[in-house]
C-alpha cells in the first residue's frame, strides 16, 4: 500500500513538475514576442525620426533624443536576449540582467546630461538633487561593470580550471 501511494505521488510530482516547465515556457514565448514586436516598432519609429531629423536638417537638435530611443532599443533587445537565456536554460543568469541594468543607466545618464543645460534656471535644491542623481548613476555604472568583470573572470576561471 505504501508503495503505491509513493508511485501515485511520484506520478503526480512528474506531471504537475512538466506543467509548470509548460506553464513557463508559453510565459517566455508570450514575453519573447511581445518584446520583439516593441523593438521592431520602437526601431521604425526611431528610423523615422532619424529621416526627419536629416531631411529638415536638424539632426544635431535631435541627437539626443535619437540616442535615447537608441539605447532604449538596445534595452529591449537585451531583456529579449534575457528572456531568451532564460527560456533556452531553465533559470536565470546574472550577466543579462547587469548589461540591462548598464544600459538603463548609461540611458538615465545621458538624459540627464542633455538637461543640465536647464538646470541653472532651476532652484539651487534642484541643482542639487540632479547632481546627487548624477553622482549616484556613476557609483551604479562602476558597481555595474565591477560585477560583470567579476562575472567574466569566474567564467574563465572556470573554463581554464575544468
Amino acid at each position: 500500500m505504501a508503495k503505491e501511494k509513493q508511485v501515485i505521488v511520484g506520478a503526480t510530482r512528474t506531471i504537475v513538475i512538466r506543467g509548470l516547465d509548460l506553464v513557463e515556457d508559453v510565459v517566455y514565448i508570450g514575453l519573447g514576442t511581445i518584446l520583439s514586436i516593441a523593438a521592431i516598432a520602437l526601431l521604425v519609429v526611431v528610423f523615422k525620426s532619424f529621416v526627419a531629423a536629416l531631411l529638415s536638417r536638424g539632426l544635431t537638435g535631435q541627437t539626443v533624443g535619437l540616442l535615447d530611443q537608441i539605447l532604449l532599443i538596445l534595452l529591449v533587445v537585451e531583456l529579449l536576449y534575457t528572456v531568451q537565456v532564460s527560456f533556452r536554460e531553465h533559470g536565470l543568469t546574472a550577466e543579462p540582467f547587469l548589461v540591462v541594468a548598464l544600459i538603463a543607466v548609461i540611458r538615465r545618464i545621458l538624459v540627464i546630461t542633455a538637461e543640465v543645460s536647464k538646470l541653472p534656471e532651476a532652484a539651487g535644491e534642484v541643482f542639487r538633487h540632479t547632481m546627487l542623481e548624477l553622482g549616484l548613476l556613476t557609483v551604479m555604472v562602476l558597481v555595474l561593470v565591477g560585477s560583470l568583470m567579476m562575472l567574466q573572470r569566474a567564467k574563465r576561471g572556470q573554463t581554464n580550471g575544468a
